[in-house]
């Protein structure tokens, strides 16, 4: 779905609500032509006890902490940003939505340092929903091994969730596409598996669940972080800072992605290779019925977890 074809109206900019339409930046704004910006993806779900962020803190943290490598000063504080987001579920009314706060080096000069460039900062709502589609939830999506590598963590900061990295995400995406693929999965310089283009990726092999190291250049995935520790609680063995061969891919039990965006999505093949039985498998159904269990506030579990717009 298209913006266009949405009931959003209004983004948040460098302290002030502004018209949806009226949020712009100068074409010779640094981020643009650089890529020095750093954002974040967050969710919001509809509970009974109306909208609840999900994990909002872990996020607003991650957001200051990729600020840091780029010597980026957000001069806005997590409480003023967690206001000012509040402020924009209310008024656009939404029960459920993704969250998107960037910043980024705004309009001042154009060398490649950002010396004098103000850091802006904006934060935008809207409804979105199964990132690879709401079938894919059950049936699993058809994945490729892209040709393209991730970049590693002495060549760019990988624990920061830097716009212009997404470069790297977005041509290993398409090249799937292209291709008849749903997704990417991407190895790392090593040709061990990293990651997805926007997902942490994990694996299941004789009822214990595997899923790539911060060393093997990945994003510290926040819903990484989740469903290990509900996978934990479930009495699993979780291998959290594993290694992964390519190979190991096609011999899995089950695969899965996990996202802000993508929550838990099983994949069914890789590469044209069925994984298990080609479906969603029993380990990956029980953590996802548990993921959703959660966010969803079926249970009382981890309420800490949770932001909720109405208080």
């Amino acid at each position: 779905m298209s913006f266009a074809d949405m009931d959003v109206d209004t983004i948040w900019m460098n302290g002030e609500f502004v018209d949806w339409d009226d949020a712009q930046i100068h074409v010779l704004t640094h981020g643009l032509h650089y890529g020095s910006g750093v954002f974040e993806g967050v969710r919001c779900y509809e509970t009974e006890h109306g909208p609840a962020i999900f994990r909002w803190e872990e996020h607003l943290d991650r957001l200051y902490e990729s600020a840091k490598p780029y010597d980026m000063e957000i001069e806005f504080s997590p409480d003023e940003l967690t206001k000012a987001t509040v402020e924009l579920i209310r008024r656009q009314e939404l029960e459920s939505c993704y969250i998107r706060p960037i910043a980024y080096y705004g309009y001042d000069s154009l060398g490649v340092s950002p010396a004098g460039c103000p850091t802006d900062v904006a934060i935008a709502c809207w409804p979105w929903g199964k990132y690879l589609g709401e079938e894919a939830l059950e049936n699993g999506v058809d994945v490729m091994v892209s040709s393209w590598r991730k970049h590693a963590s002495s060549q760019i900061p990988t624990n920061a969730k830097t716009t212009g990295l997404y470069v790297n995400s977005m041509l290993a995406g398409e090249e799937a596409r292209r291709n008849g693929y749903v997704e990417a999965i991407v190895l790392n310089k090593e040709g061990n598996v990293a990651e997805g283009p926007g997902e942490n990726v994990f694996l299941v092999r004789d009822g214990e669940i595997y899923t790539p190291g911060l060393a093997e250049s990945i994003l510290d995935g926040i819903t990484r972080r989740s469903v290990i520790t509900l996978a934990r609680e479930m009495g699993y063995t979780v291998h959290d800072s594993a290694s992964i061969s390519r190979g190991e891919l096609y011999t899995a039990d089950e695969l899965f992605f996990t996202g802000s965006a993508a929550e838990v999505t099983p994949i069914k093949s890789v590469d044209d290779t069925e994984i298990g039985t080609g479906t969603r498998g029993p380990v990956t159904e029980e953590l996802q019925s548990a993921f959703f269990d959660c966010v969803e506030r079926r249970v009382d579990d981890h309420d800490d977890w949770f932001y909720y717009v109405e208080d």
